[in-house]
């Protein structure tokens, strides 16, 4: 008897489809930082159990993207300075540890590669494929540090930066996105370490920066 008798391969979940959904309708800006996900108006608006929507709102806890509060259920995130500077500085450690280190000639290339795309992606204009791009290019320095088990710990991280990078699309131009990442490559490629680690720490500051600016602007508006 095999001990693979037995198991099925199940194709994926109607709550993580769900999960899947609200992602993106958050990210699209349907819904704002704060906003409530009532379970009940969305199982009847999409006709499926409150279960479901309940365990698709679990899925997207677990992504950073949303979160409980008492006395008004699930939330969508709403970024404060704290937890900007959180985030950022766990993923500032990682990169900088990474672009510390002399890449192998698959390294450079996945990285040059990862680059090129996210240039074709800045060329459509389109928001969320910039993002996407943006986000693999950091994946591919961060497997610098050759270690699946933080590669996995930065694509954990992946869901709730995108929700930061896509809320800072809307301050910076797809030239804008290229050139800080441009510098990146080329300090990589020279094998100067020492202008790698300054340029991502000078390309996370801009964004931490850039980040509490829109935060601030938010909270005036929010106040008049």
């Amino acid at each position: 008897m095999s001990a693979l008798e037995g198991l099925e391969v199940r194709r994926t979940t109607t709550a993580q489809q769900l999960a899947d959904g609200l992602s993106e309708r958050i990210m699209a800006g349907a819904f704002g930082p704060g906003d409530r996900l009532r379970e009940s108006a969305i199982a009847a608006e999409l006709g499926v159990a409150r279960n479901t929507i309940r365990e698709a709102v679990r899925i997207l806890e677990l992504t950073g993207l949303v979160r409980y509060e008492v006395n008004r259920g699930a939330v969508v995130i709403a970024p404060t300075p704290e937890k900007v500077e959180a985030l950022y500085t766990a993923r500032e450690r990682l990169e900088t540890a990474a672009v510390a280190r002399t890449p192998r000639p698959g390294q450079l290339d996945a990285i040059t590669r990862a680059f090129h795309e996210l240039e074709d992606a800045a060329r459509t204009g389109d928001p969320r494929a910039i993002v996407d791009r943006d986000l693999a290019f950091h994946q591919a320095v961060v497997a610098l540090l050759d270690s699946s088990r933080l590669d996995e710990f930065f694509a954990a991280m992946t869901q709730e930066l995108r929700f930061y990078l896509t809320v800072l699309s809307k301050s910076e131009t797809p030239e804008e996105v290229v050139a800080e990442h441009a510098v990146i490559l080329d300090a990589i490629r020279l094998g100067d370490r020492d202008r790698a680690v300054a340029e991502i720490r000078a390309h996370i500051d801009t964004s931490v920066r850039r980040l509490n600016e829109m935060l601030v602007e938010r909270h005036l508006t929010n106040k008049s």
